[in-house]
């Protein structure tokens, strides 16, 4: 079964669900794609300027034992901050370091595997692109979340897949587990997102690239998304 074996999720549908109360999405930080000496730093003012649920550690490039070294000082932030620490890619690299969690693409292993590594606290997220077959194979395989996108034209990644925020209203109501929106969102375009259903909102160039700074940055992102 792919896509064109599902119907077709109905004109209008995001619209319906918005009129159903939710609780507000949360706030989800990717790293950027480089760190520079002054990070740490940096993501301890994005931390503490408002309530974020996560931190994804998404280095590209890098070999493990690199990203392991990055990583030490970013984890121990987190924790302090109580931040779910999650890596990216890499089941391996994610039991080495005892991260909360890790992020999978469509190539980088299966979710039955990252839980029988990583254990069952762990947090077990796939990227789904525009795809409801994607996102339904990812929960039957034990996911905890599922992540669509992109939405908007992002400058952090090549984007091959465009999401239409209907996806995420027609999860919400076939599936408990939560959903992940990603790809070009800012505080002026973030509101869509929210009202379809969105749990949590991924966000790297947003807080990073804003020149008024991480803090400032997190702050209009929370307040946008109701928070």
């Amino acid at each position: 079964m792919d896509d064109l074996d599902l119907p077709d999720v109905p004109q209008g549908f995001a619209e319906r669900f918005a009129a159903e109360a939710r609780e507000p999405a949360e706030l989800y930080l990717l790293s950027p794609p480089q760190l520079e000496a002054d990070f740490a730093d940096r993501l301890k003012a994005a931390l503490d300027a408002g309530p974020i649920a996560a931190f994804q550690l998404r280095l590209k490039g890098l070999d493990d034992h690199a990203i392991a070294r990055a990583a030490e000082p970013i984890q121990a932030i987190c924790a302090e901050r109580d931040v779910a620490f999650i890596v990216n890619d890499s089941i391996a690299l994610a039991k080495r370091l005892g991260a909360d969690g890790v992020h999978l693409g469509q190539g980088d292993g299966d979710p039955r595997e990252a839980r029988e590594v990583l254990g069952h606290d762990a947090q077990i997220g796939v990227t789904c692109h525009n795809s409801r077959h994607l996102a339904m194979e990812a929960g039957e395989a034990g996911a905890d979340y599922v992540a669509f996108g992109a939405f908007y034209p992002t400058s952090t990644k090549e984007v091959s897949h465009q999401a239409d925020p209907a996806i995420m209203s027609w999860w919400s109501v076939v599936s408990p587990i939560p959903c992940v929106a990603i790809g070009g969102i800012t505080a002026q375009n973030v509101a869509p997102l929210v009202t379809a259903g969105a749990d949590f909102i991924a966000v790297s160039g947003a807080v990073w690239n804003d020149p008024a700074g991480e803090s400032a940055a997190v702050r209009q992102l929370l307040a946008a998304m109701g928070r």
